[in-house]
């Protein structure tokens, strides 16, 4: 399970590419997105985005939880986000509305999961991930909440191997996050049960967005002007407006209607033409 190269890529605020190699934040690319409202909400709050700001960030959450190292904490009961990927489908397991998550973890890759904590902990505050090293103590960690790692040698993303994986092992009604357009097409074609949620959407062309819409169940905004433009004329639900999660599907729209029927927050509903937008929104849309 050694890997030479200790190395994670991720894409956070506002699709900025970020290097961690042993812990320590070594590249940290252009932020494509100047000010977001959700940024400003982060434990370690991004006020304007830019190189030092997003540094700083990551530093906070290598520092806090262990993001990108052998300590990476992997189980979390808090939500950060009313409607975040991971709220939402931490509730749809406790509901019982889906029974396994396919999402990927730094330290493990593609992993399974059937424990709220573990997708909370594991999701709440990642990013998009695009390369990551396998640490045995986070494998073993996850194998302990009773999660599934596709991969333990080379920690390899491939949320549709972790499909087959999940169905293979007995679960069905199986849920997965996905990034790339091409993946969500390929995970319908292999089955159109699974409950399909899009993240990491800021930056999609025209075209990618609209195949990542069609073949999805449930689509983060992020800061993505095509995914509110396309996602919203076909969307059932909106779920907020700074940041809007759409429900494209009955089956999306069934996982939202059912946490805000049993959350405790007041919540105010409007019959009104999607998308719903507020003052407040990432700048720029891209």
């Amino acid at each position: 399970m050694e890997n030479k190269v200790d190395e994670h890529i991720i894409e956070a605020v506002g699709r900025c590419r970020i290097v961690i190699r042993n812990g320590t934040v070594i590249e940290v690319g252009e932020p494509a997105v100047r000010n977001c409202p959700l940024a400003r909400r982060f434990a370690c709050p991004i006020l304007r985005i830019d190189r030092d700001s997003v540094r700083a960030n990551i530093e906070h959450r290598i520092a806090s939880f262990g993001m990108c190292t052998p300590g990476r904490i992997v189980r979390e009961t808090r939500e950060f986000v009313g409607f975040g990927a991971s709220e939402i489908l931490s509730f749809a397991l406790q509901a019982g509305l889906i029974d396994a998550v396919v999402l990927a973890c730094d330290g493990a890759g593609t992993v399974i999961v059937n424990d709220p904590a573990l997708v909370q902990g594991i999701g709440g505050r990642m990013s998009g991930l695009v390369k990551t090293t396998p640490y045995p103590d986070v494998i073993d960690r996850i194998e302990e909440s009773g999660g599934i790692v596709v991969d333990k040698a080379c920690a390899r993303l491939d949320q549709a191997a972790g499909i087959r994986r999940a169905y293979e092992k007995g679960y069905r009604k199986v849920a997965v996050t996905v990034a790339l357009p091409e993946d969500a097409k390929r995970i319908r074609e292999l089955s159109h049960e699974t409950v399909i949620i899009a993240v990491h959407t800021t930056g999609l062309s025209t075209d990618e967005a609209s195949l990542l819409v069609s073949s999805s169940d449930l689509v983060t905004a992020c800061a993505s002007r095509p995914i509110r433009e396309i996602a919203g004329r076909s969307a059932l639900v909106q779920a907020g407006v700074a940041i809007p999660v759409f429900a494209i599907t009955e089956k999306g729209k069934e996982i939202l209607i059912e946490k805000i029927r049993q959350g405790r927050e007041q919540v105010l509903v409007k019959t009104m033409r999607l998308p719903a937008t507020a003052d407040q929104q990432p700048d720029p849309l891209i």
